[in-house]
């Protein structure tokens, strides 16, 4: 496989404008109905000379939107891409009065709905080759799904998986209790302690990504697109967000398909020892650590984020029938 080129900081607006842009500006989407009469907004971009696929996976309070870079590259190595908004963010349905509250009933129902997808967008093409790349929440929607249902990917990238929290060792054994106990106790979802409502962290000590300029191009567009804005997680999110990255890691074994598990060294968002517990227990997985990457490694500096998509693409490349 030849190596591959990715949009460079050196030239990003340039690109972004030049090409990315028209790129965006030809996708196709629409609005899919989801789990529980929720309707999904997705995207897809698609050639007839391409053979094979990535379904994207994004995490929480993203949107689709978020990834034109991404989708612009991979298109670009020859994949056709599909993604959508999950429930409660992006321009899929908000489920709670309040849209700015990131809210979930049942972290199942993201699984579903990814099942859903799914069959709706790619079984039906009959690629040679599909692959799936899963982010953050993404990643552990990702994993939940290939460990309990029938799926026609080939092989699986999680990047910086939503297989455990960082949270604090001392508040750990009780963030479960008290997020199940402080969900119950409300009628309407209301944010979680330390959650508060959507707004523009300055890049200075931001815990996503060490990349200035790819940092404040999605927060421009989130200050232009108000519509995909998503704050602070409910006390119910949590909790059904600490379930579902337990349950990645107890049915790990389950995970069959050939898969890379991509970590940021100095991530702080996701628990990094998790990673090295779901490798530990799946049958088929390897683990890279991107030295120096904060939590974002589609969304980082040059140096880390070409590693990040380099080891993809090789990945796939191995893996195809």
């Amino acid at each position: 496989m030849k190596e591959a080129t990715f949009i460079q900081e050196s030239h990003y607006l340039e690109t972004m404008k030049n090409q990315v842009s028209p790129f965006w500006e030809k996708r196709q989407h629409g609005f899919y109905q989801g789990q529980k009469g929720v309707q999904l907004h997705w995207v897809s971009f698609t050639s007839p000379t391409h053979q094979k696929a990535i379904m994207v996976v994004n995490g929480r309070i993203e949107s689709v939107h978020k990834y034109q870079e991404l989708f612009y590259d991979l298109f670009c190595q020859g994949y056709d891409i599909y993604s959508f908004d999950h429930r409660g963010q992006g321009l899929s349905d908000r489920l709670t009065e309040n849209s700015d509250i990131g809210h979930i009933e049942d972290f199942s129902d993201y699984v579903i709905d990814l099942d859903s997808i799914t069959k709706k967008l790619i079984t039906p093409m009959n690629y040679q080759d599909s692959y799936l790349l899963g982010h953050s929440m993404g990643g552990a929607i990702a994993t939940q799904y290939v460990e309990n249902h029938e799926h026609p990917y080939t092989a699986l990238t999680l990047s910086a998986p939503m297989h455990g929290i960082h949270i604090q060792p001392w508040l750990k054994p009780l963030a479960g209790t008290i997020s199940r106990y402080l969900s119950q106790r409300t009628s309407q979802p209301s944010y979680a302690f330390g959650q508060a409502p959507y707004h523009a962290k300055p890049f200075l000590n931001n815990l996503l990504t060490t990349c200035e300029i790819r940092y404040q191009w999605f927060r421009a567009l989130y200050a232009v697109k108000p519509e995909l804005q998503i704050g602070g997680a409910s006390n119910h999110w949590v909790n059904q967000g600490l379930i579902g990255a337990k349950l990645c890691i107890e049915h790990a074994h389950s995970c069959v398909i050939p898969t890379l598990l991509l970590q940021g060294e100095n991530d702080r968002i996701v628990d990094n020892n998790a990673h090295i517990e779901f490798q530990k227990r799946a049958p088929n997985c390897q683990l890279v650590t991107i030295k120096e990457a904060k939590h974002e490694l589609l969304f980082e500096s040059d140096t880390c984020r070409n590693q990040a998509l380099s080891e993809t693409l090789n990945f796939f490349h191995q893996h195809n029938k």
